[in-house]
Formats: C-alpha cells, structure tokens, sequence
C-alpha cells in the first residue's frame, strides 16, 4: 500500500474507480475518520455494507458498493464523490453556511466537535464544521 498526503481523497477516488470498473467492493487502509465516512454512507443509503478488519500490518475496510437495475443495466448508487477540504486548503463552514448538495439529493459530509456527520444532521445539532466532502 502506498502512503497518501490526504487519506480520504484515497479513499474516495478508490470507491469512484471501483464504481467505474463495475466491481463489488473495494478495499481501504483504515482509520477512525474513514470508518465515519464508511458509516454515513451506509446510513444514507449509498453503499450496502462496510467491514473493519484487524489485519497486520495495515488495517483495513471493506466497503460493499451498491447498484440498481437488473444485471445488464445496474447503475451505481454513487454518481459522483468531490473531496471539498483539503490539507492544503481546509474549509471550514458556520452552521448557516452548510452546504444543501444538488438540492438534497445528495450528501455532504461534515467533521464537526461531535463528530463526523452529515450537513443536515450538523445543522439540526446546530454545528458547524469542516466539509470533507460531497457525495451524490
């Protein structure tokens, strides 16, 4: 495995690579921060299942990707996932300022100091945060 500067844009640019190659699933190096990203889209419904693995020496998730239509046509359920906050660039956002992601069709993902949650569910808690990233 090979180290990367921001381990979530990893992350995600292997999930959108999986997706394009039609596969099952996809395996990534573990982390807290992945395993909440992991977590929320399952909860929102954007892939079927994810697992924590104890391996030496790295680690790791396997995530279950999810499609529809029958077996020709399926389709994945994640059209598209943006990396937004960058350790180059981090984006911070007040509770007002969060983002709706194409009109609520979409999530965006927010650290926030309870935790890593959506932007709708971090403006319900009245919190702001730094905006990971989008998906829809």
């Amino acid at each position: 495995m090979i180290s990367s500067n921001d381990p979530i844009a990893d992350m995600l640019t292997r999930i959108r690579n999986a997706l394009l190659a039609r596969k099952s699933e996809v395996v990534v190096p573990r982390s807290k921060i992945k395993v909440e990203v992991a977590r929320i889209l399952k909860e929102e419904g954007f892939i079927e299942d994810y697992s924590v693995g104890e391996e030496t020496p790295v680690p790791l998730i396997t995530i279950k990707l999810k499609y529809y239509g029958s077996r020709r046509e399926r389709r994945p359920v994640i059209t598209n996932l943006q990396r937004v906050s960058k350790p180059g660039r981090r984006i911070y956002r007040k509770r007002t300022e969060l983002p709706i992601v194409l009109s609520g069709t979409g999530i965006a993902i927010v650290t926030t100091p309870k935790g890593v949650m959506t932007a709708q569910q971090a403006r319900k808690e009245g919190l702001g945060g730094e905006v990971l990233c989008y998906v829809w």
